[in-house]
């Protein structure tokens, strides 16, 4: 089975190429018309003239055309495809009741496109590229499975199912007035007892447009959650919380949706993931080309699968390295050479104070920075830089500081190949960049903009690189890459590097040590810091009254469940993170 698909976006219908692919096209110069123009001037292939030879690939200067050889039985299994030369979607999550169940992939690979059609937003055509299906059909093609009672009762009885949508930032663009009508709107539970659990209670007269981003995330899922429905779908919960919001989230969602006849969440974070999930599949193939939905397998076997890369049960390998973590030794700073040190540090912002206490980052060291939002961090990011100066104590303003916001906003229209100018062609490569040289910033996606904005910092010629939120929009192997690459340049260049991040996962395979936040958001933080990983963790995790083990296989942290057994152990013991 072969299987084409063309980027609309990518494709300049001939502009800047005159249509290189089909002039080099051997199908093509045998007088058939195997590449053509289509009515939007887009190319069209036919992919049963294409002979895979990769000569459009490779001559496509925009990078819109992926050729891809698949086995014949999946051609069975295919669920939707988007439009003729489309992303191609085989097998589907079958939801299973009184599960919470987790997806987890790279992004561009079908997992929105699940939700989509389990939540009946999206009809599934079954591989046709021409039409709609109709209901009857897709209930015959899952006949003898789960499935079929699912989609019967979705097309003929009105299964009732609540969705909350990925790009949550969207939702002030379709509904202008304020929080509460919103939610009055669509919602039949206790909207003043949910929006209490999730910290939102004080936005309720607020307009949408005028809350922020994690405020509208949590929003968003209080009204997935207040919705009547027998199915709850959830799409990427965490964006835009912090830890400590992130915990609350998933203990809401476990309660709730232990509550409905299933759950179904897609999550790049983890931890948040493991400590949510039941059970899980993983979701592998070729991002923006096609995607495959793995067998169910316990949420603990899901993740360790996928870190692994290979699945037995399909023998399938869909990564060619492992991603593993080691219970790291605290790392010697290269010869005990300080590079940059700090005195008490105190910065007023309106009703907000912050209080730093002295601290040294030395030579060679990544140092982790954590903290509930609200509490300083990236005001003492920003002092750090110079872009803020504190009102008692200072910095070594001498040191050279590479700094990546945490909101990267595109003030230019500029070419992604001009930014990247000073970027070596190593890290372009690594960060999956390449094919976006000759895209404008304003084009990108808000993972793609993440990524460019991470290879930028880490081009400058810097002592420290300080990088404030790098997993913002990047999926799990996006975030443990970009820490990779992180670790070569500190390693190559002698310098180190301050991370802020709410990725748990993140900052445990990333850092050395740890500097933490604590206080009351939005009204005072002070730190704890730098210290060694164990006590920082055991210092943090014990502000959220939450323990973490160790995986005996992957070594990676897992969040035990509140309440249980291990949990109690170790708050007793004051372990809160198992190192």
């Amino acid at each position: 089975m072969r299987i084409v698909v063309v980027n609309k976006k990518k494709c300049t219908a001939g502009k800047g190429c005159d249509y290189v692919c089909m002039n080099f096209c051997p199908i093509n110069r045998t007088g058939k018309d195997c590449i053509v123009e289509g009515a939007d001037g887009k190319i069209v292939v036919e992919e049963e003239l294409c002979i895979g030879c990769g000569i459009c690939v490779n001559k496509c200067p925009f990078d819109a055309v992926k050729v891809v050889n698949l086995p014949d039985e999946l051609e069975s299994r295919m669920i939707h495809s988007y439009d003729k030369n489309g992303f191609k979607l085989f097998n589907l999550v079958i939801p299973q009741k009184k599960q919470i169940m987790g997806l987890v992939g790279v992004n561009g690979i079908g997992k929105s496109t699940c939700l989509n059609i389990l939540s009946g937003q999206l009809k599934p055509n079954l591989g046709n590229d021409f039409g709609e299906v109709e209901g009857q059909k897709i209930i015959d093609f899952f006949k003898g499975t789960e499935a079929q009672n699912y989609f019967e009762k979705l097309y003929t009885t009105g299964l009732e199912t609540s969705y909350k949508p990925q790009y949550v930032e969207q939702i002030p663009r379709i509904f202008k007035g304020s929080v509460k009508a919103l939610l009055n709107k669509i919602s039949e539970g206790d909207v003043n007892k949910v929006c209490n659990e999730l910290g939102i209670k004080h936005v309720l007269n607020r307009k949408v447009g005028d809350i922020s981003g994690g405020e509208l995330q949590r929003v968003a899922i209080a009204g997935a959650l207040l919705k009547k429905s027998d199915f709850l779908f959830i799409d990427e919960p965490s964006s835009y919380l912090d830890i400590k919001q992130r915990l609350k989230v998933a203990n809401l969602l476990r309660k709730h949706g232990s509550e409905k006849e299933c759950a179904v969440v897609v999550e790049h974070d983890l931890i948040m993931l493991d400590y949510l999930a039941d059970v899980g599949h993983i979701m592998y193939g070729r991002a923006g080309v096609y995607g495959i939905v793995s067998k169910s397998l316990s949420i603990r076997e899901c993740i360790n699968t996928y870190l692994e890369g290979y699945i037995r049960e399909d023998n399938m390998r869909f990564r060619s390295e492992e991603i593993k973590f080691e219970v790291k030794a605290p790392t010697k700073a290269l010869n005990n050479i300080p590079i940059i040190e700090w005195s008490n540090i105190e910065k007023k912002l309106g009703d907000f104070k912050l209080k730093v206490k002295p601290g040294i980052l030395m030579r060679n060291e990544i140092i982790g920075v954590l903290g509930e939002n609200g509490t300083g961090k990236t005001t003492f990011a920003k002092i750090l830089a110079g872009m803020i100066k504190p009102d008692k104590g200072k910095t070594d303003t001498s040191v050279k500081i590479s700094y990546k916001p945490q909101y990267v906003q595109v003030e230019n229209d500029d070419f992604v190949r001009s930014v990247l100018m000073k970027t070596p062609p190593s890290m372009i490569e690594r960060l999956d960049l390449s094919h976006l040289l000759k895209r404008k910033l304003s084009e990108l996606s808000g993972g793609e903009l993440q990524r460019v904005a991470i290879a930028e910092c880490l081009s400058r010629d810097a002592d420290v690189y300080l990088l404030d939120e790098p997993s913002a929009h990047l999926d799990v192997e996006q975030r443990l890459n970009v820490a990779k690459i992180l670790r070569d340049v500190i390693k190559k260049k002698e310098a180190s590097a301050f991370v802020i991040d709410h990725d748990l996962l993140f900052i445990d395979y990333l850092s050395d040590k740890l500097l933490v936040f604590l206080g009351s958001a939005g009204l005072n933080g002070e730190t704890n810091g730098p210290v060694e990983m164990k006590k920082g963790m055991n210092l943090f995790l014990k502000d959220l009254g939450i323990t973490f083990r160790r995986d005996k296989d992957t070594k990676r942290p897992r969040a035990n469940k509140l309440g249980s057994q291990k949990d109690e152990e170790q708050k007793n013991a004051g372990e809160y993170y198992y190192q």
